[in-house]
């Protein structure tokens, strides 16, 4: 059973939480993007203050990693390490697509059955700007379809899976796609509470040792275009 604090500010809305066993035990929020950073100290405070409990006793930070806003990549794997140094703690690193694509996956399984699940795809979308979005398609055991990719999208840009399989869509760029697509097969779900998401991985994650080097991890940008061109904004 581990304590892991876990941070979020991957995309439009920032979360620090904590939970143990996998289990949420308190949470904040931040959903307006340009403040993240100074969100997130505040929110750590805020969430050990109030829980009573002690930095001391985690035993992992976990912070998502990427893809998603260069600027907010690079202040929740910053926060993340200066804690896991000055702590000696070990670090998680989370994909954002796995924990977009994860989230639906859990939700499905309560409302239908595995052999239906298993027929279904899960593609995950991060806004790029434009008509880009960062995605990537899992299948119902989290197996990768298609790697993440920058895709810039097109109403024929899932032709070849949409002949085949129902795919679910979801995250902040999935919008984009809806508006150009017309088909049965595809299906579009707004971005639902990843946090719970987020703390289940973790504990996945420390429970099978897969931890990060301190000194050369760096953030997930997926695309060096994307990120050159955030930092001039």
């Amino acid at each position: 059973m581990a304590f892991i604090l876990s941070i979020d500010t991957s995309i439009n809305t920032a979360s620090v939480s904590i939970a143990i066993d996998g289990i949420v035990l308190a949470k904040e929020i931040n959903t307006d993007t340009r403040s993240h950073g100074a969100f997130i100290q505040n929110a750590i405070s805020k969430l050990f203050l109030d829980s009573k409990k002690n930095l001391n006793e985690l035993d992992a930070i976990a912070v998502v990693n990427g893809p998603g806003s260069y600027t907010g990549l690079r202040v929740g794997l910053a926060t993340a390490k200066g804690l896991c140094f000055s702590l000696n703690k070990p670090l998680i690193l989370l994909n954002t697509l796995e924990i977009l694509a994860q989230t639906v996956i859990n939700n499905l399984k309560s409302v239908v059955d595995k052999k239906e699940l298993d027929d279904y795809l899960f593609c995950p979308m991060i806004d790029a700007r434009r008509m880009e979005v960062f995605t990537a398609i899992y299948d119902s055991e989290m197996k990768v379809i298609e790697s993440p990719n920058a895709k810039v999208l097109n109403a024929q840009s899932f032709d070849f899976l949409l002949d085949k399989h129902k795919i679910f869509f979801t995250g902040n760029g999935h919008q984009k796609l809806k508006e150009i697509l017309i088909n049965s097969n595809a299906f579009f779900i707004d971005t639902l509470d990843i946090i719970p998401t987020i703390s289940f991985m973790a504990e996945k994650f420390i429970c099978e040792n897969k931890v990060s080097d301190l000194a050369y991890c760096e953030p997930f940008y997926l695309k060096d275009v994307y990120f050159a061109e955030k930092s001039k904004l």
